[in-house]
Order: C-alpha cells, then sequence, then structure tokens
C-alpha cells in the first residue's frame, strides 16, 4: 500500500507537471479584428491526436478548412474523440459566429458556412504561428477558454490591388486574397486595365492581349521628378481567362468575393493604344508609359458601346460578384469638347455640358449591366453630371461624395485617400521605399469611421464598408506591395469589421506586435514602425517642452540633445523636456538590452515666433488638418516628402488668411515658409502671397508676391526680407499672410479641371 500510495502520488505530479507544461504552450488571446464580445475563463482544451472534428456539409468549406490548417500546419491529425463541433444557429448573422473553447471540446456555432469561417479564422490565431507554416513541432497545445460572440459591423470590408501600373503573379494574388480571410474581409477589389497596361484576357478583342497589355517602357523614379526619365524596357502581360477562373475559384473558397474594374470612360489609353477607333480622334496613341491622367477617352459612339458590351459580356461569365466596377474617374473632357460625334450627341440627347455626357455613358453601361442582373459601382466621379440610377459609390476624394450620394439614398463605399490610400507613406523616416506621397500612419488608418458625421442615422445605412487601395505606380514587387499593405491592412480589418466604440489604439498596437510573428510565419513583408517615438512640442504655462512616447509596452526611451545617436547608456527619458534653445532632439526605443527600430530625429528651431498667437481664417480641410494652427509656428519644420504628415497643414480650393501676434514689439528681419508644390498629387504652390507686418507706429509694410504656374521642385522654399531701410529701428506687432490659393488644375495636368490644393508649412521668424 505504500508503494501504492507513492506511485499514486508520482502520477498526481506527473500530471500536475503536464498541466503546467501545457499552459506554458497557451498562446495569448490577442484577436485581429477585435471581436464583438470576448471572455477569458479558467482551463485550456489541449489539441492533439485525441482531438476529432464533427460537421454537417453545410459547414464543408470552413471545416475541412480547419482540418487542413491543422493537419499541414501540426501535424496532428483529427481522429480523436475530444470534438470540434459545427453547429448551426440560425440566430446568428449571417456573418457572425460563436466561439466556445471548452475544457473537452470546441463548439463553433454560425448560421452560415462563412460566419463558420470566420471563426476559424478567430481560433487559428489563438495557435502558435508555427502552424501558418508547417513547423509546430510539439505533439499537443494548450488553446486557452475563452468564449468569443462576434460579428461584423459593415457588409463590404474591402482590399484593392492596381495591376495596370505593375502585375502580380497568381500565386501573389491567392496569397493576398488568403491575408484578407485571415482577417475576415470578405472583397477583392481587382483593378485590371489602365492607361498603362490591360491586364485581362479578352478573345474577341485579341489586339488587347498583343498591344494593349505592353508598354514600351516605364517612368524611372517618381513624377514629380524632372525631367522624366525612362527605363527603355518593354514591361506588360496579362491574365488568362483560365488563371481568372483560378482566382475567382480560390477566393470563393475563402469566402471572398473578387469585383473586377474595367475602367471607363477614362483611363483607356491602352484599349485604344490597340483599336484607336474607340477614341474620338481616330489617330494612334501609345500604350502610356508614366503615370497620371491622360486626355484619351473613349467616345460615346455606337462602336465603342458595343465593344464594351462585348467586353463586358466575357468579363461577366468569369466574375460572379453582384458588383461590376466601371472605374468613372478622372476622365478629361477635353476630347469630347473637341468631338464633332460628342458635341452632336450632346445636342440630341439634350445634356447640358460633357459632364451629363459622362453622365450618359455612365448609364448607358450601367443599363447594359442591369439587364444582365449586375450592378455597377464606381468611383465618386460618377456623380458629375447626375448620378445613374442604381449606383453604388465608392467615395475617395475626401468624404464628400459620400455624403451626396448617401443622401441620395445610394450605396457608398468609403475609401478617401486621407485614410484608405495604402499606396502613401506610412512613416517619416528618410530610408522608407519611394512612394507617390502623402503620410498615412497606421494610426490614422485605426481611427478612420467610415460613417460621416454628417449624415443621419437613416441616411447612414447606406454607407456599405469600407477599402483599403494600393495603387502600384511605385511598387514593381510582391514584397514592396505587401510592405505596404501590412501592417495598414490590419487596422482596415478593424475599422470595417470592429464597433466603434470598442477599438483602442494602444491595445490594437499590443495585437498587432503579437500579429507580427505571425507574417514572419505566413512570409509576409511588413513594416514595423511600432518601435518608433511620437514626439510633441508642449506651449503651456511650462514653457515650451518637448515630449517623447511611444506606444509599445515594457521600453525605454533614451535621448540626446547635441544631434548624436542615442545608446543604452544615453540618458533615459522620464517627463517632457525643457526647451530653452534651438536643439537637434535624437532619440530610440530600446528594451532591457539593444536598441528596437529607428533612430527618431527633431531638429527645433526657436525662432521669434515660435509658440506665439496665431489664427488662420479657414479651416484646414479635416483629411489634412496638421497639428492646427500652432503647427506653423512651433520650430519644426514638415517632411520634404509627406504632405500629409502633421507639420503641413492641406485646403482645398480656398484662399486663405494667417496672423501671427507676436505678444509685444519684436525687431525682425525675415520671414521664411515652405509650400508644397507636388503636381502629381493635385497641389500647387499659391499664385500669390501678400505680407503685411504691423509695425510698433500703427503704420504697415506690405509686399505681394507673385508666383510662376512652373515650378519643378516638390518643395518651394520662400524666404522673404523686410524692406526695412539700413539703420532704422523697426519693430513688428503681428505679421499677416494673405496666400491666393492656385485655382483650377490646367489642362493636360494630373486632376485637370478639380480644385488645387495648397499645402504650407512651418513659418519662420528671424
Amino acid at each position: 500500500m505504500h508503494y501504492k500510495k507513492i506511485l499514486v502520488a508520482l502520477l498526481f505530479m506527473s500530471i500536475l507537471f503536464n498541466c503546467k507544461e501545457k499552459e506554458i504552450l497557451t498562446t495569448d488571446v490577442l484577436v485581429i479584428p477585435q471581436p464583438l464580445e470576448q471572455t477569458i475563463n479558467k482551463g485550456s482544451f489541449i489539441l492533439n491526436a485525441s482531438t476529432g472534428i464533427q460537421y454537417d456539409d453545410v459547414f464543408k468549406i470552413s471545416a475541412e478548412f480547419l482540418k487542413s490548417y491543422i493537419e499541414e500546419g501540426g501535424n496532428i491529425k483529427l481522429v480523436g474523440s475530444n470534438l470540434i463541433s459545427f453547429i448551426k444557429d440560425d440566430t446568428l448573422a449571417d456573418e457572425g459566429y460563436s466561439l466556445e473553447i471548452l475544457p473537452n471540446t470546441i463548439k463553433i456555432k454560425a448560421k452560415t458556412d462563412q460566419g463558420a469561417f470566420y471563426a476559424i479564422q478567430s481560433l487559428r490565431q489563438l495557435l502558435p504561428p508555427e502552424f501558418e507554416n508547417g513547423t509546430f513541432q510539439e505533439n499537443d497545445i494548450a488553446i486557452p477558454c475563452t468564449t468569443i460572440k462576434d460579428e461584423p459591423q459593415f457588409s463590404y470590408r474591402g482590399m484593392h490591388l492596381d495591376v495596370g501600373r505593375h502585375m502580380f503573379s497568381v500565386d501573389f494574388i491567392k496569397k493576398y486574397i488568403d491575408a484578407l480571410a485571415l482577417l475576415k474581409m470578405n472583397t477583392f477589389h481587382w483593378h485590371l486595365t489602365e492607361d498603362q497596361g490591360w491586364r485581362i484576357e479578352i478573345k474577341k478583342y485579341p489586339k488587347l492581349q498583343e498591344i494593349a497589355a505592353f508598354r514600351n517602357e516605364t517612368l524611372i523614379g517618381h513624377y514629380n521628378d524632372q525631367p522624366h526619365q525612362f527605363d527603355g524596357k518593354q514591361y506588360g502581360g496579362y491574365y488568362t481567362q483560365e488563371e481568372v477562373k483560378e482566382v475567382v475559384a480560390y477566393a470563393q473558397s475563402r469566402f471572398v468575393t473578387v469585383i473586377p474594374e474595367i475602367e471607363l470612360p477614362g483611363h483607356s489609353q491602352a484599349a485604344i493604344a490597340a483599336y484607336p477607333e474607340l477614341g474620338c480622334t481616330g489617330e494612334q496613341v501609345n500604350v502610356a508609359t508614366k503615370w497620371g491622367v491622360f486626355e484619351e477617352i473613349y467616345c460615346p459612339k455606337e462602336e465603342t458601346f458595343a465593344f464594351l458590351e462585348d467586353v463586358l459580356d466575357e468579363v461577366l461569365a468569369l466574375f460572379p460578384s453582384e458588383f461590376i466596377h466601371i472605374g468613372g474617374d478622372e476622365a478629361p473632357k477635353t476630347r469630347w469638347k473637341h468631338c464633332n460625334h460628342c458635341q452632336a450627341l450632346i445636342k440630341k440627347e439634350g445634356l447640358k455640358d460633357e459632364h451629363e455626357l459622362q453622365s450618359y455613358f455612365i448609364s448607358r453601361i450601367e443599363t447594359y449591366l442591369n439587364s444582365k442582373g449586375r450592378q455597377i459601382i464606381g468611383w465618386d466621379e460618377i456623380l458629375e453630371g447626375g448620378l445613374a440610377p442604381n449606383a453604388t459609390v465608392m467615395s475617395w476624394r475626401g468624404i464628400s461624395g459620400a455624403i451626396e450620394a448617401a443622401k441620395q439614398h445610394h450605396n457608398v463605399v468609403m475609401t478617401p485617400t486621407s485614410h484608405c490610400y495604402f499606396d502613401y507613406y506610412q512613416s517619416e523616416n528618410d530610408n522608407e521605399p519611394i512612394a507617390i506621397g502623402g503620410y498615412l500612419p497606421l494610426e490614422k488608418v485605426y481611427n478612420f469611421n467610415p460613417i460621416p458625421d454628417e449624415l443621419t442615422k437613416e441616411e447612414a445605412k447606406y454607407v456599405l464598408g469600407a477599402q483599403g487601395n494600393i495603387w502600384t505606380e511605385y511598387m514593381k514587387t510582391s514584397e514592396q506591395v505587401e510592405y505596404m499593405a501590412f501592417p495598414r491592412i490590419l487596422a482596415m480589418s478593424e475599422v470595417v469589421w470592429s464597433k466603434q466604440e470598442n477599438k483602442n489604439y494602444p491595445d490594437f498596437v499590443k495585437r498587432v506586435e503579437n500579429f507580427h510573428k505571425r507574417l514572419d510565419a505566413l512570409n509576409i513583408n511588413y513594416a514595423n514602425h511600432l518601435y518608433e517615438i511620437e514626439g510633441d512640442l508642449l506651449s503651456d504655462n511650462n514653457g515650451l517642452r518637448y515630449q517623447l512616447q511611444t506606444l509599445t509596452d515594457g521600453k525605454n526611451i533614451r535621448f540626446t540633445l547635441d544631434g548624436s545617436e542615442p545608446t543604452i547608456n544615453s540618458e533615459a527619458y522620464t517627463k517632457p523636456i525643457p526647451i530653452t534653445e534651438s536643439v537637434s532632439i535624437k532619440a530610440s526605443v530600446f528594451n532591457s538590452d539593444k536598441k528596437l527600430g529607428t533612430t527618431f530625429s527633431q531638429d527645433i528651431n526657436l525662432h521669434k515666433a515660435v509658440g506665439k498667437k496665431i489664427t488662420i481664417n479657414k479651416e484646414p480641410h479635416k483629411s489634412y488638418p496638421g497639428s492646427g494652427a500652432e503647427g506653423l509656428v512651433n520650430g519644426i519644420s514638415g517632411s520634404d516628402s509627406r504632405y500629409g504628415d502633421k507639420e503641413w497643414l492641406g485646403f482645398w480650393g480656398e484662399d486663405i488668411e494667417i496672423t501671427i501676434d507676436l505678444g509685444e514689439e519684436t525687431e525682425i528681419n525675415s520671414i521664411e515658409t515652405r509650400f508644397h508644390n507636388g503636381q502629381g498629387q493635385w497641389i500647387y504652390a499659391p499664385k500669390e502671397i501678400h505680407f503685411l507686418f504691423e509695425l510698433d507706429d500703427d503704420s504697415f509694410l506690405s509686399k505681394k508676391v507673385f508666383f510662376s504656374d512652373q515650378y519643378d521642385d516638390k518643395i518651394l522654399n520662400f524666404d522673404y526680407e523686410l524692406p526695412i531701410p539700413e539703420g532704422m529701428n523697426v519693430k513688428i506687432k503681428t505679421i499677416t499672410l494673405k496666400i491666393l490659393n492656385y485655382g483650377t488644375i490646367p489642362k493636360g495636368k494630373q486632376g485637370a479641371g478639380n480644385k488645387a490644393w495648397t499645402f504650407i508649412d512651418e513659418i519662420i521668424v528671424n
């Protein structure tokens, strides 16, 4: 009996030891996107060879996905009796699910196979990342007992990919779709035709494959670099119809709908290069070799409509999606204005102008697609001249298009440049790969609310959801696409899935940091800016101070003020740094033994206007508010390329008046400021600046400065020296800048016909 008691005790200790060992393997419950409800309970479910799976045919796709994922990823055969059970529950939303992990069973409840599939994506994130690439070596894994009840907030949860500028393999397209599925996104917007290349096989029109799919060369560097240079190498290709079918079927197996985009009436130069008769002039043109907007546009004649209907017939046979995207954006009207056929058609149809002709064009295509049981979706320019009866609007030029469409009771998908364009820079680091411009950090994506404040509760119902866009002018490889998409796609997944009131950015950052291990296992090339530092100048009763912060937990910031590189022995940041003179701050994040991420640098120029009262007669555009008016006199200059960073203020089509009250009479000699001049992004230096200086004797000095229309530099520095006669001791009370917007963008330029943006940076007073 004595020995039996010892044996029992040893057995109990062995079981206890093994249980503790399993607990060590337990993965944190850190799911992206954030579930609607999540509870962590005591205990864990042990996934091993004793685990089995039970499901009806209604859950065939999701159950077989899970079985394959576990058996291939963890080398665990699901043949046991501790069941993972799929249970039909008609009380749940179509895409909703309930995931209940108990010590002896896992219950997945859903109304549909799609809902069950999303439950599996959450369960998948509770397993070690090694399951993603088949390198998990343990015999079992402890999954924490958890209950998740979840459903999406929006029905449209999308990502876009432009393959017209640069093309990517079918294997990569599948990998991209896999990422969408993991993040519970349900729409892949495939941008297939462009001025620079036609990427889908149309059998009735072989020249689309022979001519339109290839360009003679490609622009080198950035569009704003002058003069333009080219690589001299032919570039192109297209997806065969069999490859398209393969992609669509693959997406369906992951509950992702593929929406094709066939651009019209603009962005059609490649097609017109193949078939010149589709244009207004009938003249031969080449497939575009640089980026931008081109005047070649489909001519609205019966021959063109017959071509487009034939193309769409073949597209419809390949894509079962309800929506067909027809573009509609950036369609210059120059060709139509000088086309006898177009002008006669305007008169015949009783149209007011070329904008209504575009509406006529879109409506013709919509009527045809509606007759085939499909619906059109297009960029917000399809609002011009009147919206087609059943059209859905994809709002990209801010949110005004969405507001207008929703108030007309048209469905809307939100994708404004300010929050959804992943071709913008995501960091202010100088070593970031070349991008189109702008600045869209992870936090700004995360904080996007697809429902505009201007909509009533009833109107808000027309907002179907949102979409992240990836335009590939500056992305030649799939690795570059991944770098620009990740981790911002993680934030977008939470924007469209998770409830607004449940969102918490510091918590999200913690989950992203954990998710990096899964991205590594999936061989996805992501940008890691989590260990970067945010800096802010504080101005209050305690004087000027500079605040540093990083969002990742358990890390330290160390800094220097002399421009030298911080080390683990540099001063630790504990409170805002007093600023009493111009300094060059450098700081880095450290854990206990090494530096993480890149070095943060910030020069602070303590000029005479820093911290002074400043007012602007117009609010900056809500998409580009910078740091507000105070950001123009905080001693910090913005980036040379990221016009959307927090130091640049953006105004769209407005004249502005800025007044700086120096607080006391101050002797000054000059004033400097900067304007962004990225004309490829619709940003123009102002037409005129009027300086007005109030002197200590209540008189004024004034000066008007006229700008030329032609500038090669993206950043236009303006240094103005006061015209004060030598020997005079003049002191200034206030400084006023009246800045006249450039106006309407001229023909032949990107964004022609639209209002120009004005972007202004720090105003330096010496």
